[in-house]
């Protein structure tokens, strides 16, 4: 697997934000991010930070004078305790204007109260659990839910001959939320679920999973686990076990063939279908410059991801919030302008939508196909303006 953690402080180095226009005398603006960036997670944190910076560089450092600065702290997660013990600092020591970042579910929940009492706007850049916008009103999410996602792959499902599927999702708020998704439109669909598991969130055994599975003989099997070494493990468990040569299909949230460890999966991966709102593939020319700006910045071995978007995009509702405001921080007056955000994203069209304050995204089925030597998500279908369903009024 390429870590990328290492890349952290030489990309702040490479980046130098620009600070042209900012005054001596002007207060920063500062933004206090709290992500992963050591520990099982650290791959996530780093895409994160790393293409929030970015988006920095690309569009300059001060707003109105004021220079613009990245308080970044690691969790080491997931560390749900950690996260809120930083978030206390930032916001009574530090004096952050807002709180950015947000790896993993567990942490984030930690920390919304203390947005809500300090009045910080909290931008949610992954932790994909739907009810995490519920937890305080001034969080707003720039990623996606797993509900969102998971509810598009049931439909699909039933719409393209399955009928009956096993479910296998780690045990974790993700999971549960994708879980509950994907039997609940399936079922609706008129699938049937022939049985459920769920794994350990750390050090899982998929085989055994596995052998349940080959024989409950459904016609296909829905996973969710973490991106990176969990998705190589459960899709060679997969290979291993049997299951494909039984007639048994995988399909997946995209987290599994997340472009951090997609050409480890080999060819086990190839024809393996995903729902998905990002794929360093899009073919837009939005997308095509991200991804060259990315790896101007970054290395040429490195592929933007999911989490790399919800970082960029992130920062782009926060500078655009900033920018409306004449780089006034007002923490209502920036919370109106981020639940209303619309733009070009690399992944697409974005926004959010302004009662849930969650992000609605084009989600996007795809196949794992080999191309000019490398694995890659091939986007075939796409459901636009898809919204974490059970939170459409």
């Amino acid at each position: 697997m390429i870590r990328r953690a290492a890349f952290a402080t030489a990309s702040v180095l490479a980046l130098g934000l620009s600070l042209v226009g900012a005054r001596a005398d002007s207060p920063p603006i500062r933004i206090g991010f709290i992500v992963d960036l050591s520990g099982e997670f650290a791959d996530y944190g780093t895409e994160i930070l790393n293409a929030a910076k970015l988006y920095l560089a690309q569009h300059g450092g001060a707003i109105a004078g004021r220079k613009i600065e990245i308080d970044a702290k690691d969790t080491g997660g997931p560390n749900p305790e950690v996260a809120k013990r930083l978030a206390q600092e930032l916001i009574v020591n530090d004096k952050v204007d807002l709180l950015a970042g947000f790896t993993l579910t567990p942490e984030a929940l930690a920390v919304a109260p203390l947005a809500t009492e300090a009045k910080k706007p909290m931008v949610i850049m992954n932790a994909a659990t739907s009810i995490v916008t519920e937890k305080s009103p001034y969080i707003v999410r720039f990623s996606f839910t797993l509900g969102e996602i998971a509810s598009v792959l049931a439909k699909w499902a039933a719409e393209n001959g399955i009928k009956k599927v096993y479910t296998l999702v780690s045990d974790y708020g993700p999971g549960v939320n994708a879980e509950g998704a994907f039997k609940k439109y399936f079922t609706l669909a008129g699938g049937t679920i022939a049985g459920s598991d769920r794994s350990p969130l750390k050090g899982p055994e998929f085989a055994p999973f596995m052998q349940r599975v080959k024989d409950a003989k459904p016609d296909a099997l829905f996973v969710f686990v973490p991106s990176g070494d969990q998705g190589v493990a459960v899709t060679k468990a997969y290979q291993d076990s049997g299951l494909a040569g039984a007639g048994i299909k995988m399909i997946a949230t995209g987290d599994i063939t997340d472009e951090a460890v997609i050409d480890q999966l080999g060819d086990a991966a190839v024809g393996l279908v995903t729902a998905f709102h990002y794929s360093d593939t899009h073919p837009s020319e939005a997308n095509k410059e991200y991804v060259k700006a990315f790896q101007a910045a970054y290395g040429s071995k490195l592929r933007p991801d999911f989490m790399s978007v919800g970082g960029y995009d992130g920062m782009h509702g926060i500078y655009d919030a900033l920018v409306r405001l004449n780089g006034n921080a007002d923490p209502d007056q920036a919370l109106e302008i981020l639940r209303r955000e619309k733009f070009e994203s690399p992944r697409g069209p974005f926004w959010v939508d302004p009662d849930t304050r969650d992000a609605v995204n084009t989600v996007y089925i795809r196949k794992v196909e080999r191309q000019g030597g490398r694995l890659v998500n091939t986007e075939f279908k796409a459901y636009p303006d898809t919204k974490d369903p059970d939170k459409t009024k």
